[in-house]
């Protein structure tokens, strides 16, 4: 009987699998943007100019085709964009202050991530640094480049002792069990943490044993919902202090986003706080003189989102002003001026991102320098004012560019890393659009046109939805929508109420009732662009990914106006989300009081309770490995869609964490899953102009 059952079981999976469109999902073209064109796709980030401005130092990442892996190296070249070459391998490169080394972390011995240094003279010679068994991370020179500061984790010992009789010699036990004590255990992309807490360490730049400045139960580094994410701190000139962000409360297990800022002497260890009101403090960057750090966050909140501020103060905390003003915008990227006069900061406003300067005298409101719609991150600053960043457009891929922040003007473009997958090919039009909501609200989105669009064709729609859902869509270059769009669907993505880079209130809007105007904002949107005429509204689908899988699974339980649905990564039933992810603190914070106090307001905001409403059919996708939104999630919700007979398929996606894209296959494997899912259930998108190979 077992073993029919099993043949039983093979025979309907075939069934079904026989039942889907036969056809491929789009043709190959030499004119369009398809997915085969992903496999020779490269990104660059961390461009560092040296301290005289005359050469950057980037990261460089291309598609290891035989490994589905994305590769990374550092690259050099000189900081007009010319004498451009492969450096070594590594990442992470940081400037020594004369600019004669630079540090990085790479492969090395024994095992793992070591620090290395190499001279950038002629002879190239290169030396590791540190030979440590756990992973450095966020390397600072010292003022005087004699030392480098790092952050690593320091191990504890965690185990249950119990008196369990000796095991018979080559006897293959069970391992005892994993024990778990701490609210915050395992974390997405990294699976099960280590015990132990994060602290700095200084080691000799010429190589030699690391000392540790900070140690105790607590962890250096801002932490939200108990996450590693790195470590913000830095020198004073003098080189005697390091300021750096953390919180050091042996019970910050239960810390959701609170932080200090604390000084530590690098000679003795001694460790001061700084900050001293409760908040999110973080970012701690020391002026050129010593005297004043500057640094961001907010004061302690209830609320889901705020936008953050930028603060300077005394180095003995004293003299605490906001420069940042009435700006309302998150600013990211801080940087004193080599001068010391203000600071240099990006800020995500309306789907861009520019550079803005802010007096450190606090005189006057901060003003943008730089302008453009674009998307433009400072990631660093020579002494001469001229800075490196990364830049990026609907239509330009995310190239290096080089600009001047005393002169500012249009940034020279310095790399081109797809120029040769570009070339001669058709992108995608995008238009810009605002239109008014519910509750007064005004709203932006793009929509995203076929290259040969014609407005007197009917087009199939995808509306695709952000997550965060604190987070913003933007103008820069999307591999997504330029592969839909060149398969014939127009694409609409909005920022509704809950997004960033539209101040504090409008991305509060949804606090305690998430979802709510949201959806409001996106069905209006709809509506708008079909008010334009050339959308079928018999071919209209949702999708979206984590946020946008929240909101997506809602938007089927609340209408049944789209023919499909492909909800990514989601979140259907917030009690048991609050279980089972990484990040439960952010989840019990999103309610007023915890569901065994009020379940009412946990059931009403769940997909899973507006699934009795669902005829929509739905494809489910999320990674087998998936530790924000776990796989139970779309469990859930498939098991309740296949009770009531809606049309569904979940597809569990291999090595994925968070999201189904990280693998070079699985992004090309969702883009054609989904148009096939679409064409399903809506028939073939309108035709799309091709040449070359089909």
């Amino acid at each position: 009987m077992r073993y029919a059952y099993r043949c039983s079981l093979v025979f309907i999976v075939a069934a079904a699998l026989t039942g889907r469109p036969a056809r491929a999902q789009e043709n190959a073209s030499d004119s369009l943007l398809t997915v085969n064109h992903y496999l020779d796709w490269e990104q660059v980030a961390d461009p560092q100019i040296s301290p005289d401005g005359q050469q950057i130092v980037y990261t460089r990442r291309w598609v290891n085709r035989l490994e589905d892996k994305w590769e990374s190296a550092l690259w050099l070249m000189n900081a007009d964009g010319s004498h451009a070459r492969f450096l070594v391998k590594g990442a992470s490169a940081r400037w020594s202050p004369d600019g004669t080394r630079l540090t990085y972390l790479a492969d090395g011995e024994p095992s793992g991530t070591q620090v290395f240094v190499r001279w950038m003279d002629a002879t190239g010679a290169t030396t590791q640094v540190t030979r440590v068994t756990n992973t450095p991370s966020e390397l600072h020179w010292s003022p005087d480049g004699k030392s480098i500061a790092f952050a690593m984790l320091v191990p504890e010992k965690h185990d249950w002792q119990i008196s369990m009789p000796a095991a018979p010699p080559n006897a293959k036990w069970t391992p005892a069990p994993r024990m778990v004590d701490r609210m915050h255990y395992r974390q997405d992309r990294r699976g099960f943490m280590d015990f132990g807490y994060f602290h700095l360490f200084v080691v000799p730049a010429e190589g030699g044993t690391p000392r540790q400045l900070t140690s105790g139960p607590w962890n250096v580094g801002s932490r939200f919902d108990g996450l590693e994410s790195g470590v913000g701190y830095d020198w004073t000139p003098d080189g005697k202090t390091i300021v750096f962000e953390g919180l050091k409360d042996p019970a910050g297990d239960y810390n959701y986003r609170n932080s200090h800022i604390y000084g530590v002497d690098v000679a003795s260890g001694a460790i001061r706080q700084i900050t001293q009101r409760p908040g999110t403090w973080t970012d701690p960057v020391v002026s050129p003189d010593g005297r004043t750090i500057a640094f961001t966050r907010a004061d302690s909140s209830r609320m889901s989102y705020r936008a953050a501020d930028l603060y300077v103060m005394g180095l003995d905390g004293a003299s605490i002003r906001k420069l940042s003003g009435t700006l309302d915008r998150d600013p990211g990227d801080v940087t004193w001026a080599p001068d010391g006069s203000g600071l240099y900061f990006t800020a995500g406003d309306r789907g861009t991102s520019n550079v803005w300067y802010a007096p450190a005298t606090g005189a006057a409101a901060p003003r943008k320098i730089t302008d453009g719609v674009h998307m433009l991150s400072l990631s660093s600053l020579a002494r001469s004012f001229a800075a490196a960043g990364v830049r990026s457009t609907f239509t330009d891929p995310p190239d290096v560019v080089r600009y001047d922040l005393k002169r500012p003007g249009a940034p020279q473009r310095l790399t081109a890393v797809n120029e040769d997958v570009l070339g001669g090919v058709q992108l995608a039009k995008e238009e810009e659009i605002w239109y008014p909501s519910s509750g007064g609200a005004r709203v932006q989105a793009w929509i995203v046109k076929p290259p040969a669009f014609d407005p007197a064709k009917k087009y199939p729609l995808i509306l695709e939805i952000h997550g965060g859902p604190h987070g913003m869509y933007n103008v820069g270059f999307s591999y997504m929508f330029q592969n839909f769009a060149a398969n014939g669907y127009v694409v609409l993505y909005v920022n509704p109420r809950g997004s960033t880079g539209y101040g504090t209130a409008f991305g509060n809007a949804i606090e305690r009732a998430y979802p709510s105007v949201d959806y409001d904002d996106l069905m209006a949107g709809v509506d708008t662009v079909l008010g334009r005429g050339y959308v079928d509204a018999k071919r209209m689908y949702v999708s979206g990914c984590s946020g946008g899988g929240v909101l997506s699974s809602w938007v089927i339980g609340h209408t049944t106006r789209f023919a499909a649905a492909a909800v990514r990564c989601p979140v259907i039933d917030w009690i048991a989300m609050a279980g089972q992810t990484d990040i439960p603190l952010f989840t019990y914070n999103f309610f007023d009081a915890p569901f065994w106090e009020k379940p009412d307001q946990w059931l009403k905001q769940s997909s899973l309770m507006y699934v009795g409403n669902v005829t929509t059919p739905t494809l489910l996708m999320t990674g087998e490995l998936d530790l924000r939104t776990p796989m139970p999630q779309s469990e859930e919700y498939y098991q309740a869609l296949k009770m009531r007979h809606v049309p569904t398929v979940l597809l569990r996606f291999s090595g994925e964490y968070h999201g189904t894209g990280s693998k070079p296959t699985n992004f090309m494997r969702t883009q054609l899953y989904m148009m096939s899912w679409f064409q399903k259930y809506g028939g073939t998108p309108a035709p799309a102009v091709t040449s070359g190979s089909n």
